[in-house]
């Protein structure tokens, strides 16, 4: 094992390495019952479907992250892709099929060909090399942002799960009222804000596995303390969504959306789909994997990821794969970044949350015990140190200010890596173009920003 994955050789061990995988797991668990809830919109037959898929394209995912790519990176269908799919895909196959009756379920199935050509022409881009190019063409300044933004969408996401902020018109977010104390947000945020102290000590004090015993701590606090409550029943009708997933999800992809309503106008209305879905999917796992191996100190000399092509492929097969079982599309998880907090640098830590992802199929109500305000500390913590990273920016340059901001500022605010990306890269070729530094701009980039523009002008 420690030759396979080179586990002494990136100075780590096998106990560091596992306890990172059940790190990032805990953290990331929540996708198991969101991502089902999220695209089955109530329908039953959908969810028990979905969660199968989630499950199989995580375990599959993760799993090649580790063996293949030897990357601690996790896998999931990815929150944001999956809302969009579920409230952009999944309506506009009725109004592709011109059927404003088209039905949940074969709306479904046909939205899921989105996803799998999208993860096929995800699959031909990085074989055929056009990644490093993207790559290459992201200015340094923008890269450096993208670890920022991450940390900040890390720790939005995190007091999101606390229940210390709520929604506010006026003020975006706002404090939930710390005076009622019988209310159970007000209490999942005390807890939060204690387990971040735990696990902020801890690793000062240099304590192994701090962020894991701070969330088990917290965990623990929270049902004693009434915060959270045991289910009556662990019980779960397993057959029930295995003879789902075989008749709803499991290889249901439905093309005929690419025939009705005039084939020009469907081919071409997919087609954009396709590409946007691609698009984000590979903007979303590219700043993911820059931000956490840069984190996580896995650059090489020249300051590449060694590992990028390959986790890439990982990424668009996992896709391919989702779209096959029934789900939405898989991208690398911010919350990998936890786990590498807690020291992993070897695939060995993803093979674990691999089979942890595999073994929810099972032991889903045991797995989903760990509530949010537990593990938000976790993401808050991690988003906290991926924050030195943007002191390497030129905030004196106004022209990489600006660009930087906005891929920082948008990645928390619209949850989504590729916006943030996106609109970095747009304003960066825009400021260059018109203060005369055109020439300084590579050719791809101003590709990228006309792609970009695009995007937004389709509204995908």
């Amino acid at each position: 094992m420690d030759k396979f994955f080179k586990i002494s050789e990136h100075g780590s061990n096998v106990k560091t390495e596992v306890i990172a995988g059940l790190t990032t797991f805990m953290t990331m668990a929540y996708i198991l019952i969101v991502n089902p809830s999220t695209i089955s919109q109530g329908n039953s037959q959908i969810f028990n479907g979905v969660f199968f898929a989630t499950c199989i394209a995580s375990f599959i995912g993760t799993f090649l992250m580790g063996v293949y790519a030897k990357a601690p990176l996790a896998q999931a269908p990815g929150m944001g892709l999956n809302a969009s799919f579920a409230f952009a895909i999944i309506p506009a196959m009725s109004v592709i099929v011109g059927n404003p009756d088209l039905d949940q379920i074969t709306a479904y199935q046909m939205a899921l060909s989105v996803i799998l050509l999208s993860g096929i022409l995800f699959i031909i881009i990085t074989v055929l090399g056009l990644r490093e190019m993207v790559v290459d063409a992201i200015p340094s300044s923008i890269k450096l942002a993208i670890t920022g933004g991450i940390g900040l969408m890390l720790a939005m996401v995190g007091f999101k799960n606390s229940g210390l902020f709520i929604a506010d018109d006026a003020l975006i977010i706002n404090f939930t009222n710390f005076k009622d104390f019988s209310n159970p947000a007000v209490k999942g945020g005390l807890l939060c804000l204690l387990g971040l102290l735990i696990m902020t000590v801890l690793y000062a004090l240099k304590v192994k596995g701090s962020i894991l015993i701070s969330i088990v701590v917290t965990t623990v606090l929270g049902y004693a303390t009434g915060v959270s409550v045991l289910p009556e029943s662990f019980s779960v009708n397993l057959a029930a969504q295995a003879s789902d997933f075989v008749n709803y999800s499991l290889f249901k992809v439905n093309f005929d959306a690419f025939t009705y309503g005039g084939v020009f106008q469907a081919i071409s209305t997919m087609i954009v789909l396709i590409i946007s879905f691609s698009l984000s999917d590979m903007f979303d796992t590219l700043g993911t994997i820059l931000a956490v191996s840069k984190e996580g100190n896995l650059l090489d000399d020249k300051g590449n990821v060694p590992f990028m092509k390959k986790a890439m492929l990982s990424d668009a097969v996992a896709t391919t794969v989702g779209a096959l079982t029934g789900t939405s599309t898989v991208t690398t998880f911010i919350e990998s970044a936890a786990g590498i907090g807690e020291g992993a640098k070897t695939g060995l830590s993803s093979v674990v949350v691999a089979f942890l992802f595999l073994a929810s199929i099972l032991l889903a109500p045991f797995m989903l015990l760990v509530p949010g305000y537990a593990t938000a500390p976790a993401l808050i913590f991690v988003g906290a140190m991926m924050l030195k990273n943007i002191a390497e920016i030129e905030f004196t340059d106004i022209t990489v200010a600006v660009p930087a901001l906005l891929t920082i500022f948008l990645m928390p605010i619209t949850s989504s890596i590729a916006t943030g990306i996106a609109f970095g890269i747009i304003s960066h070729v825009l400021i260059k173009l018109f203060t005369g530094k055109a020439k300084t701009v590579k050719p791809l980039t101003y590709i990228l920003a006309i792609l970009f523009v695009l995007k937004f002008v389709y509204g995908i």
